[in-house]
C-alpha cells in the first residue's frame, strides 16, 4: 500500500489550572503508526507548533504500555521524526492521502481551537479523503464545518465518554466533554462499555472511543484506503 498519511500531535502540555501535564497519549499514536506503516503507508508528524510535541506522562506509565509502545521505545526512527513534527500551518493536505488524529487531553485545548486544523480536516473531507479521531481526538471537530453544517450533524461517532472522563476524574478540568459536544453538533453518538475497543465509521468519517480503540480505528482507515 502506497498511501500517505498525515498524523496531527497536539502542542499543548497543560492540564487545566491543575499545575499538572498532558499531551498526546502514547499508545493512540505508537497502534496506529505501526498499523499503517505494517502496510507499507508513508506517515508524516505535524502539530500546531511543530517540534516535539508533549507526551501526556499517565500514559508513560508501565500499566498503560503495549506491544506498540514498547517498540516505539526502542524505534529511533519514529523518535527523531516525533521530536521534529512538521509544523501544521505548513503542511498541504494534497500531499497526503488520509489524516489521523491521535487522543490524549491535550487537543481539547488547542486543536479543538485551531482554525488551521479545522481547515485542513475541512479540505480532507471535500476532498472525499478519510479522517479518522480516536479518544478525545473527535474533540478537534468542534468547530468544524461543512457548507455551514457541523460535520458531525446526523453522522454516526463515538469518542471519550463522559463516564470515562469521570473515572479519570478529569470532568471538571477539560474544557468541554467530547460526548456531550458531539450530541450537541448532531452527531448520532454511541458508545460500547467504558475502556472496550469501539469504533464507528460513516463514509470517511472514522471514531473511536478510547485508547483502547486505536488501532480499530487504524484498521478501519486500512479498509477505507
Amino acid at each position: 500500500m502506497n498511501k500517505r498519511i498525515l498524523i496531527v500531535l497536539t502542542s499543548h502540555e497543560d492540564l487545566g489550572n491543575t499545575g499538572k501535564k498532558t499531551g498526546f497519549w502514547t499508545e493512540e499514536l505508537a497502534a496506529p503508526y505501526y498499523a499503517l506503516l505494517d502496510e507499507g503507508a508513508q506517515i508524516t508528524l505535524a502539530s500546531p507548533k511543530g517540534g516535539q510535541p508533549p507526551i501526556d506522562p499517565k500514559s508513560e506509565d508501565p500499566t498503560a504500555q503495549t506491544d506498540a509502545t514498547r517498540r516505539m521505545a526502542e524505534d529511533k526512527e519514529l523518535l527523531a521524526q516525533l521530536s521534529n513534527t512538521k509544523k501544521l500551518s505548513e503542511v498541504n493536505p494534497a500531499d497526503y492521502d488520509a489524516v489521523f488524529y491521535p487522543g490524549g487531553h491535550g487537543p481539547l485545548w488547542d486543536l479543538a481551537e485551531d482554525t488551521v486544523s479545522q481547515q485542513l480536516i475541512t479540505n480532507f473531507y471535500k476532498a472525499g479523503k478519510p479522517v479518522a479521531f480516536v479518544c478525545h481526538a473527535p474533540g478537534v471537530l468542534r468547530h468544524v464545518k461543512i457548507d455551514g453544517e457541523y460535520l458531525v450533524k446526523g453522522k454516526n461517532v463515538t469518542g471519550f465518554t463522559n463516564t470515562e472522563e469521570d473515572a479519570v476524574q478529569l470532568t471538571d478540568v477539560v474544557p468541554f466533554l467530547v460526548e456531550d459536544m458531539l450530541k450537541e453538533n448532531g452527531g448520532v453518538y454511541s458508545k460500547t462499555e467504558d475502556w472496550h475497543p469501539y469504533a464507528v465509521v460513516d463514509g470517511k468519517l472514522i471514531t473511536g472511543q478510547n485508547p483502547a480503540s486505536s488501532e480499530k480505528v487504524a484498521e478501519e482507515l486500512l479498509k477505507i484506503l
